[in-house]
């Protein structure tokens, strides 16, 4: 809820499926009912395809294979349910227009030295009657911890397997997510894919599909801010069934970056975002999990991927897998990660183990650095 007391948009579908709700300053707290995941034959069309010309996606999604519908359960169905029913995504309880919504919260830009970078964010919606200049500067900032895998890479854009997983995510702090995101070698421009736990943009505690972009190093919105829906079927913010492999994948073609999920193109980021300077290719190419918290965080308390350490060992921990590049050249990551809570580990040049189960777990998942 915000300042004026108006719901989040996210949480409207919550309330009308009869969801209970806790605010808890700017953090919501979710408690989901039990929902029928059946998946359904057809989906809305998307509002933009029945208003404005869309672009063209390529033939074949960014591996190579031919786009095929995504398995879609019951509008309302948890990420679990979906799990049981062999399905992919649902939509929210109130059912769905064919339209993102834009979500403003805290995100995080894992900076080209690997180390965190205090930002500051809305993690609410601003006020749209407030000036710029006082809407940029309020709300709270957000400390970022990650486990990266990074590469400057020239390329047309890249896919990756993520393993998607609920984390848990500590009341006290904002949010949990894996992603991709494609980047201009200086990074200020910036094209992301990935799934977040964040009860400021989903209003619950399942994993959700999001996307976002950068412009001149400066945040936008997650799900929106010029993002063009294309898919009849799966739309940012919808719901994700947990413990299952997906890929996720960016593409430049057709004078935008594309965005993939599973088996379909989702939408994309039009070109004309970017001006000042263009962006059309990549330089540098990263994947990773990221945890946001408040700002006078010294070690984080949320998991990260499954909540098992990347080690290894540990096959239980979440996986970046099978990091490919289109027009690009070979995968040769670097890793860096940056707290005791998290541990990231190279199975290859191109798949690597990540996560941790935050400060209060039961181990470290590396050496207390020195002081």
């Amino acid at each position: 809820m915000n300042e004026d007391g108006h719901v989040l948009k996210s949480r409207r579908g919550l309330l009308a499926a009869g969801l209970t709700v806790a605010v808890i300053g700017a953090i919501g707290v979710a408690s989901t009912l039990e929902a029928g995941a059946e998946q359904i034959p057809d989906a809305p069309v998307p509002a933009t395809a029945a208003t404005a010309p869309l672009l063209k996606p390529p033939a074949t999604l960014p591996w190579g294979d031919r786009p095929q519908r995504v398995k879609r359960g019951r509008d309302g169905a948890d990420s679990k349910s979906l799990k049981a029913a062999g399905l992919s995504v649902a939509g929210p309880a109130e059912g769905d227009d064919g339209t993102p919504e834009e979500e403003y919260a805290p995100k995080g830009d894992s900076s080209k030295s690997g180390h965190r970078r205090p930002t500051s964010a809305n993690a609410v919606p601003p006020d749209p009657s407030a000036e710029p200049s006082a809407s940029a500067s309020s709300g709270p900032k957000a400390n970022f911890f990650y486990n990266t895998a990074r590469q400057y890479a020239v390329s047309d854009g890249a896919y990756v397997n993520l393993t998607i997983h609920k984390p848990i995510l500590d009341k006290s702090e904002f949010h949990t997510l894996a992603e991709l995101a494609v980047r201009s070698e200086d990074g200020d421009q910036t094209v992301e894919v990935g799934w977040n736990v964040d009860r400021v943009v989903n209003g619950d505690d399942d994993p959700h599909l999001f996307v976002y972009h950068w412009v001149n190093d400066q945040p936008t919105c997650y799900n929106g801010c010029g993002f063009v829906q294309y898919s009849k079927t799966v739309i940012p913010g919808f719901t994700l069934a947990v413990d299952q492999q997906k890929r996720f994948g960016i593409q430049f073609t057709n004078n935008a970056w594309w965005i993939a999920y599973d088996t379909e193109w989702v939408g994309y980021y039009p070109a004309s975002l970017w001006t000042k300077p263009t962006f059309t290719k990549s330089g540098l190419v990263q994947v990773f999990g990221e945890v946001a918290t408040p700002p006078s965080t010294v070690l984080p308390l949320s998991q990260m991927g499954s909540g098992k350490c990347g080690r290894l060992e540990n096959t239980a921990a979440a996986r970046l897998g099978s990091v490919a590049y289109l027009n690009g050249p070979t995968p040769e990551f670097s890793l860096e990660g940056d707290s005791v809570a998290y541990g990231i580990y190279g199975m290859s040049s191109r798949t690597f183990r990540y996560g941790g189960p935050g400060s209060n777990g039961p181990e470290k998942c590396k050496e207390q650095p020195d002081a």
